[in-house]
């Protein structure tokens, strides 16, 4: 399946949640069974040394990061919102648009010198990802880089994760917000 194939099967709701806003919605992707394939197949190639660990972000990137922790022979550790993991955690602020949010994994979750990926479906401001990727870092592990379906280059994200020194790559670009 060709990559604009792909990048076709991702729906735009214009003005969601807010008038202005293009929201990319990948769930149309994940419905398309030979679309994820080809997703996770072509995202995956564009990891060149195999990580330890895939860290799906929550909660569309446990999908995504299922799929490359599968396709790369690792394994996977989730990072979800605060409170929802039953051990002992490490948890990271983040901003949102409107306040602060909260991410988490467990403390046993990644061992020092370990190199793991994030996953997750979009990356916007990279927000989000940068919680993790000080997560994972807190840890003791390292940033082994970052991957998502779609990018929205005009929002940052990309621009801030390589400011982290993250290599970071997509599937797909949409403009605007």
């Amino acid at each position: 399946m060709s990559p604009d194939q792909i990048r076709a099967l991702v729906r735009t709701i214009p003005d969601h949640p807010r008038p202005g806003i293009m929201f990319r919605d990948v769930t149309t992707l994940l419905l398309d069974p030979a679309g994820l394939a080809a997703a996770i197949d072509q995202l995956a190639e564009t990891v060149t040394h195999k990580p330890d660990l895939v860290a799906g972000i929550d909660a569309r990137g446990f999908v995504v990061g299922t799929g490359l922790a599968l396709r790369l022979g690792c394994g996977l550790l989730l990072v979800r919102k605060d409170g929802k993991l039953p051990g002992e955690t490490i948890a990271e602020d983040y901003a949102l648009e409107y306040g602060t949010d909260r991410l988490a994994m467990h403390v046993d979750a990644c061992a020092p010198g370990q190199k793991v990926l994030i996953a997750d479906d979009l990356l916007a401001t990279g927000g989000t990802a940068l919680a993790a990727a000080r997560l994972v870092r807190r840890a003791g592990a390292e940033v082994a880089g970052a991957r998502f379906l779609v990018d929205l280059p005009d929002l940052g994200g990309s621009a801030a994760l390589r400011a982290e020194g993250i290599d970071t790559a997509s599937l797909m670009e949409f403009a605007g917000h």
